[in-house]
């Protein structure tokens, strides 16, 4: 939540990650089956609508030896609010001035160019069914949908693929400096290996609920899932909470007045 949000909200409201998931630019280029790379100005670019070939020269010199065809890019967007939105353009205005002036953040802006979808699945189906495209998801989307998705270079200059191993290193860059309310962006986080387009997800949980028997056990279920729950993430294509993480939720959740 913003600032205004968390000021405007009936009574105070804690944030606790649950797991970490990533975005992914996902595509569908006809012929081509190698794992393309991206940078973030690129990605930024193409969704300023200043790259609108595949094979543009910025795109190209990411990756040589790939045969790239001179088709038109579609850019696919999400026509609807959502922290999936919010994610990637929070990366894209960390890493170009000009994106974070003209799109900004938010879980829903104005797009300079393309089409939009109706959730990670109205993305996701999109770019099946459209050669040329681009579009992004979440991971968990794109591996269950089985559409080709490229690595990004992260900070420390790499070119990384998501997966769970590389979204918890994201965290774990992060989380020295974790701030008391849980409120952190870990899009481009510092590290080798980190995956740059990473986040927590949170749950909102009121500090004095107002049935405690409720608060009790939203409690009580919260601290299985930050324990015992978390080895079940993986397998749904989600990543674990670092340790160091986990302690900190641990104390914070006896803030709730349950009794």
């Amino acid at each position: 939540m913003t600032d205004e949000q968390v000021k405007a909200a009936p009574g105070r409201i804690l944030h606790f990650p649950t797991v970490l998931g990533a975005v992914v630019p996902v595509y569908n280029i006809a012929g081509v089956t190698a794992e393309l790379k991206f940078t973030g100005a690129t990605l930024a670019d193409i969704y300023l609508g200043k790259i609108n070939k595949w094979n543009d020269p910025a795109i190209a010199k990411l990756n040589p030896g790939v045969t790239l065809p001179a088709t038109d890019v579609t850019v696919v967007h999400r026509s609807d609010g959502s922290g999936t939105t919010y994610i990637f353009v929070d990366y894209l205005s960390k890493v170009s001035p000009e994106f974070k002036s003209q799109v900004g953040v938010s879980t829903s802006v104005k797009w300079p160019t393309g089409v939009g979808g109706k959730g990670n699945e109205g993305v996701s189906g999109l770019v099946t069914q459209t050669p040329g495209s681009i579009g992004y998801v979440e991971l968990v989307y794109a591996l269950q949908s089985k559409i080709s998705f490229g690595s990004v270079q992260n900070a420390a200059g790499e070119f990384v693929k998501a997966s769970t191993d590389t979204v918890t290193k994201a965290a774990a860059a992060a989380a020295p400096n974790m701030p008391a309310d849980f409120r952190v962006s870990i899009t481009d986080a510092q590290g080798p290996g980190a995956y740059p387009i990473s986040s927590f997800t949170w749950l909102l949980v009121y500090e004095q609920p107002k049935d405690s028997a409720a608060g009790k056990a939203m409690v009580d279920f919260m601290r299985w899932a930050l324990t015992d729950g978390q080895k079940y993430a993986p397998d749904l294509g989600y990543a674990s909470l670092p340790s160091s993480v986990v302690m900190l939720e641990q104390a914070a959740l006896d803030r709730i007045k349950v009794s």
